[in-house]
Parts: structure tokens; C-alpha cells; sequence
């Protein structure tokens, strides 16, 4: 599903400065995993970026999210697949 840029999630740089200087900011597009139910149970999303694999309650978008790199996810992804 390809999702329209000001559909994306961005987020400014921690490096950008407050009066304009240095900003860039990053977007990353959230799916849903096809485990979560319509009724708001089990509802996890996966964002994926090149280096690191973010992960959330789709229940509680503005809170916390889990942060795993790359190749860490794959890891675990192969155990769950194989377990």
C-alpha cells in the first residue's frame, strides 16, 4: 500500500537546531500486523528504516515504542518463524 508523503509519520532530527539551522526530518510509515483484531486487541505496529526496526502499541500511537536493530529483528522474527 503506498500511502501519500503528508500520509507519512515525520519526525525532525534531534540535530536540527530550534532557530532553523540544520533541519531535516524522516518519515516512517506504520503497519499494522494482520494478527491485530478491528475490535482494538493485540494491535501492534512495525515501522522499518534501514538500520533499526521500531515497534508500538497502534492503540497508544503517541507513546512508547521499542527500538531493535536490524539485525536483531531478524533474529527474532526467524526464532518466532521457527518456534
Amino acid at each position: 500500500m503506498n500511502r501519500g508523503i503528508s500520509e507519512l509519520n515525520w519526525f525532525k532530527s534531534s540535530y536540527s537546531g530550534s532557530e532553523g539551522g540544520n533541519c531535516v526530518e524522516v518519515a516512517m510509515d506504520w503497519h499494522k500486523s494482520s494478527y491485530s483484531d478491528s475490535e482494538g486487541g493485540q494491535c501492534v505496529e512495525v515501522a522499518a528504516c534501514p538500520n533499526t526496526i521500531h515497534v508500538r502499541d497502534s492503540k497508544v500511537t503517541e507513546g512508547p515504542m521499542l527500538t531493535f536493530p536490524a539485525a536483531a529483528w531478524d533474529a527474532f522474527v526467524g526464532f518466532a518463524r521457527n518456534a
